[in-house]
């Protein structure tokens, strides 16, 4: 998964980048090359990405539940008593 989303990146970057260079030749193309690169990183890459960061995680140790409000408590008192 770490090498596609890689390889994904250096697509997206490589459309922009020619769209960028083409443009002022041909505006359509360069247009058309920037969108679909746009495209690719914001409905593609970044779905990937996120579930590829958060697949192993629980979102309970991340949310702010009594528990959590304790724990941070907790720690913030044995901090202050150092």
């Amino acid at each position: 998964m770490k090498y596609i989303l890689i390889i994904l990146l250096i697509v997206v970057f490589t459309g922009l980048g020619s769209g960028f260079y083409i443009k002022p030749e041909d505006e359509a193309t360069g247009n058309l090359l920037i969108g679909l690169s746009i495209s690719l990183g914001f409905f593609i890459l970044m779905p990937l990405f996120i579930y590829h960061r958060w697949k192993d995680k629980n979102v309970k140790d991340y949310m702010l539940t009594k528990e959590n409000i304790l724990k941070m408590q907790e720690y913030q008192n044995s901090k202050d008593k150092k």
